[in-house]
């Protein structure tokens, strides 16, 4: 690939000295073709800013292989704005860093432009300037999303839940900021139907938005209907089914092979007890299997106890000990 002969043997020699290949010069060009006949200085001024900030020197060329433009933009026109303003959201001197490293495009976006009129509608939904900085530095991409296009539209998916009172839209985004990135209509609205079909009512809706929020960004087809398929498999009656995921929602969304599976075989095969049990007490798929199922068992079956799931789950370690007279 003939890169140098076609591209200003300054820049050029910035990215070889710094280790990219034929290959990804060839593909940067391709992404922004601002690199056309850039200064090899000015490059070299926004690399070195880069670094200053935080961002470490083995991540630079990632970082910059996903955003080549980062190169050409002005350093105090629009780097150094923006990371100050990002500077004054975070509260860790490695948040800015993180962010830019998970987003470098979050560089060229305008703070006037489009950090100010985020900040404003965030504002108007109850979230803080601070908040808004832990969700920005979580999920950067949020910069990037139109307030009319997207955000706007995921506001009237959660006004739906009947979720506008008492400022419960902003604590559930703030709570799941990558929420914001799925798209309304492909993958929030059909994973709530789904879920209402289920048996799952509107209040049970609303506990699964701002306690799971996780759940409803998770793909029907490809993670909820196989759970299902499994807990049908497994001998859950469809009620049965119902009450699991009304109560502990994330159910249909665990790993079955890591975490469904094992547990119901622990549950049967070596606790000896039925399913119905589960059902009566969802959080036990929620507790760990070798730190919390595991060790209990061993300790009630050493001392000859029994009792229900939630007896022996629903405490902390020294409240379980102190209940049952374990302590030595």
């Amino acid at each position: 690939m003939e890169t140098s002969n076609s591209h200003s043997s300054g820049i050029m020699w910035f990215f070889k000295d710094r280790g990219f290949d034929d290959k990804s010069i060839h593909e940067m060009f391709q992404k922004c073709k601002r690199l056309e006949g850039m200064q090899r200085e000015k490059a070299s001024e926004n690399w070195d800013y880069l670094r200053s900030v935080g961002i470490q020197e083995r991540k630079l060329p990632s970082v910059v292989r996903k955003c080549p433009k980062i190169l050409t933009l002005s350093l105090h026109e629009k780097l150094v704005p923006m990371v100050n303003c990002l500077e004054t959201l975070g509260s860790k001197p490695q948040e800015v860093a993180s962010a830019i490293t998970k987003f470098p495009h979050i560089l060229s976006h305008s703070v006037e432009e489009k950090l100010c009129p985020l900040l404003a509608f965030f504002e108007a939904l109850g979230i803080t300037e601070k908040q808004l900085g832990k969700m920005i530095l979580i999920n950067p991409r949020i910069i990037s999303y139109s307030i009319e296009h997207k955000l706007s539209q995921m506001v009237e998916f959660l006004s739906s839940l009947h979720l506008s009172k008492g400022g419960m839209i902003g604590k559930v985004l703030v709570k799941h900021p990558y929420i914001m990135g799925y798209s309304v209509d492909n993958r929030l609205r059909p994973t709530s139907e789904f879920l209402k079909s289920l048996g799952l009512t509107d209040m049970d809706l609303q506990k699964v938005a701002v306690n799971y929020p996780e759940v409803l960004c998770r793909d029907v087809n490809k993670i909820l209907k196989p759970n299902l398929s499994y807990l049908t498999l497994r001998g859950f009656g469809v009620g049965q089914i119902a009450a699991l995921v009304t109560c502990y929602p994330p159910v249909l969304i665990k790993s079955v092979s890591n975490s469904l599976e094992p547990r119901i075989k622990f549950l049967i095969d070596v606790m000896g007890r039925r399913l119905d049990e589960v059902v009566d007490y969802p959080d036990y798929f929620r507790h760990s299997l070798k730190r919390r199922l595991e060790s209990r068992q061993k300790l009630l079956i050493r001392k000859n106890i029994s009792c229900t799931l939630s007896e022996m789950l629903d405490c902390n370690q020294k409240k379980f000990l102190f209940k049952f007279g374990l302590v030595q």
